[in-house]
């Protein structure tokens, strides 16, 4: 008891046992360092494996949601691009100001000399009927040949099969464009050499037919070629409609088809399409 007092007032009063402690510390701690060393690799190994575990799971939980949301960014993306198609269809409808419905493609013919799509609507439900014709935003696409409860096949105008009357907006001449069956090509027949026919002149629907109503717009004229031995000038269209884009399209009745007469040649009432389509 007497020495511990001692020490401590030799402690508190000199650095002596102060610097006997610190030397004997540094001599004590690589046996410290040796004991703990065990037990600290064990902990360090664990903490270690634990971690990397867990950035491995995170990891693929990561990986996981990144492939999940660009699978959304796509689709946000389409939907996107949807949308801006069926804002400009219905601006087209109110540019139309006629009855109109907006359908879908449901397939295309993939026959190399037709141009032919299957839409998602028929006479069941949607009253469609035969040479009912359908646009874009931008123009004429095309018209319907055959008619199915629920669905309905529609030509493009640039099949070869088909015949559009059209006209020339800047000097109302009249002419026929015919489908070449290439996707952005139209020709048309039976002009002059001398015909007042310019790169660029636009070219719309002249509503002779029964067909089409007159003023949609058609196409544009990429080229005319003349030569004197030929008695006609070879003139090619550009269709200002996306036949090879549209996934929508608007299948258009014409305003006085309605309120028509049953003897009108052009347009038959409905009841005279609906027992057409079922026949």
């Amino acid at each position: 008891m007497l020495v511990s007092l001692l020490l401590m007032m030799l402690d508190s009063r000199t650095d002596y046992v102060r610097n006997l402690r610190a030397g004997l510390s540094v001599i004590v701690y690589p046996v410290q360092y040796m004991v703990n060393l065990p037990t600290s690799f064990f902990d360090w190994t664990s903490e270690t494996l634990v971690t990397r575990e867990t950035l491995q799971e995170e990891n693929t939980t990561l990986r996981t949601q990144n492939q999940l949301l660009k699978v959304q960014l796509q689709k946000l993306t389409f939907i996107e691009t949807e949308n801006v198609q069926l804002r400009e269809l219905l601006k087209s409808s109110k540019r139309v100001g006629e009855r109109v419905l907006i359908a879908e493609l449901l397939a295309v013919d993939l026959d190399p000399f037709r141009r032919q799509i299957i839409l998602n609507k028929g006479w069941q439900n949607d009253e469609i009927f035969e040479s009912q014709p359908l646009v874009d935003a931008d123009g004429i696409m095309g018209k319907i040949i055959h008619v199915n409860p629920l669905t309905s096949t529609a030509v493009l105008i640039t099949d070869p099969s088909h015949v559009l009357p059209v006209q020339i907006i800047r000097n109302g001449l009249r002419t026929v464009a015919v489908g070449t069956g290439g996707d952005n090509r139209l020709e048309l027949l039976h002009l002059p050499n001398n015909a007042d026919i310019q790169i660029g002149d636009q070219l719309v629907t002249s509503g002779l037919g029964c067909v089409f109503p007159a003023g949609y717009p058609v196409a544009r004229i990429t080229k005319v070629n003349t030569n004197p031995s030929l008695p006609f000038a070879q003139v090619l269209a550009e269709p200002l409609a996306k036949l090879d884009r549209s996934r929508e399209v608007l299948l258009v009745w014409p305003s006085h088809s309605a309120t028509a007469p049953t003897d009108n040649p052009c347009y038959p009432n409905k009841e005279e399409h609906q027992e057409e389509n079922r026949e």
